[in-house]
């Protein structure tokens, strides 16, 4: 088989279950079965509908949001926005395939936010603030110590830093890159097998300098925290320049 066949064979997409529940929202607007204004049945009641997992649905619901093409009000619900069938088709497309096209971009990305966003707990953190981040990051001690999967408490560890910031756009963004970010570092295996141990530490002196509102010591302890994928991600950033 010649190099010119294989160079022109491509990788099979595998569509993750959140893409999946976009396009089904995204069928359901087209087809005018949820129109704007109209109200999204709860994320119990899509995650039974759907056979998948509640965090699935509140990661398809928090890019939809994010995007502007689903509105939330706390006390009655989430709505689709009032745009046009034809935006709303164009910006899913968008949307699905954002966090696909360069991954180490993305990380390149969150590491300044994160960063940004850290400053600001440090400086603005309430105490109920301190009580959630403190609940989930031994939430993910337990998970860890215990063998078990704590990729969501990790990611909820960093989501929370980002509300914590009382900065709404700082923490829309974060909220939108960090759970495709954690799955796709966890697929690809790209942090070494004692990471996940290293990071307990590493969460407990971000929390610390959060709580003693201390911005740089926070910076400090969250660039340690992100130093092994930041250099992963400049070193193939580097090499693409180089090419």
């Amino acid at each position: 088989m010649s190099t010119t066949i294989i160079d022109n064979i491509s990788a099979i997409q595998i569509q993750s279950p959140v893409d999946i529940i976009i396009h089904q929202i995204r069928n359901l607007i087209v087809s005018g079965q949820l129109k704007p204004g109209d109200r999204l049945p709860s994320e119990r009641i899509l995650s039974e509908r759907f056979q998948t997992g509640r965090s699935y649905v509140r990661e398809a619901i928090l890019k939809l949001q994010f995007y502007g093409l689903l509105k939330t009000n706390p006390q009655s619900g989430t709505y689709v926005a009032g745009l046009s069938i034809n935006i709303i088709d164009s910006m899913i497309g968008d949307l699905i395939n954002f966090s696909k096209d360069d991954f180490y971009a993305l990380i390149e990305a969150r590491y300044h936010l994160e960063l940004n966003a850290v400053q600001l707990a440090a400086q603005r953190r309430s105490e109920e603030d301190l009580k959630i981040l403190k609940d989930t990051m031994l939430t993910f001690e337990i998970k860890t110590n215990n063998n078990q999967s704590s990729v969501e408490e990790d990611m909820l560890f960093h989501t929370k830093i980002a509300q914590a910031s009382q900065n709404t756009v700082l923490s829309s963004m974060l909220l939108h890159l960090i759970p495709d970010l954690v799955k796709h570092i966890t697929e690809k295996k790209v942090c070494g097998e004692n990471q996940v141990f290293d990071a307990i530490d590493q969460h407990r002196a971000i929390y610390e300098a959060i709580e003693k509102q201390d911005a740089n010591l926070a910076e400090e302890a969250m660039k340690i925290h992100l130093n092994a994928i930041w250099e992963l991600s400049q070193r193939e950033l580097k090499n693409r320049q180089i090419i």
